[in-house]
């Protein structure tokens, strides 16, 4: 069973400890912007507790007004928990129409917001599998929140 956590206060502790972050958003190349319309997934790289890279296979969305990539994942993840340490990670997207076409995000999560009505987690069904409802009950039962990513270095 998942434990329930208060994201106010998970979103509190992101948000204080990007801030002291001087960074200037990265902006992703309009000549590689088409990638994140497709279907391909992405792979989020994350830094688990011992500092080991964890790589998570994800469906994103993009915020454009923001330039932030967004992910939908369960609280009960260990990818949560790792951002949540430490919100710096890393996002390959390949090409699904040209594998030797790809995009790499790095970043930080800027960002983490609850999705109780699931209505991200339902946008990303309908771009991935073409319906309406995510269908996994499974998962659809666990506490859902979006990550959003702000791109520091843009590799294409």
């Amino acid at each position: 069973m998942a434990e329930t956590r208060d994201t106010a206060d998970d979103i509190d502790d992101i948000n204080r400890r990007t801030r002291s972050r001087k960074t200037r958003p990265a902006t992703i190349s309009s000549s590689h912007t088409d990638i994140l319309d497709k279907k391909g997934f992405a792979h989020l790289a994350s830094l688990g507790p011992d500092g080991e890279p964890q790589s998570h296979p994800v469906w994103f969305d993009l915020d454009a007004d923001h330039g932030q990539l967004l992910v939908s994942t369960g609280t009960d993840r260990q990818k949560y928990r790792n951002i949540l340490r430490d919100p710096r990670v890393s996002v390959s997207i390949l090409d699904p129409d040209d594998p030797y076409r790809y995009l790499e995000v790095r970043g930080r999560v800027v960002k983490i917001e609850p999705d109780p009505e699931k209505a991200f987690l339902d946008q990303l069904a309908r771009k991935y599998l073409g319906l309406d409802t995510y269908p996994y009950e499974q998962r659809r039962n666990v506490e859902r929140v979006i990550l959003h990513i702000q791109p520091d270095h843009v590799v294409v």
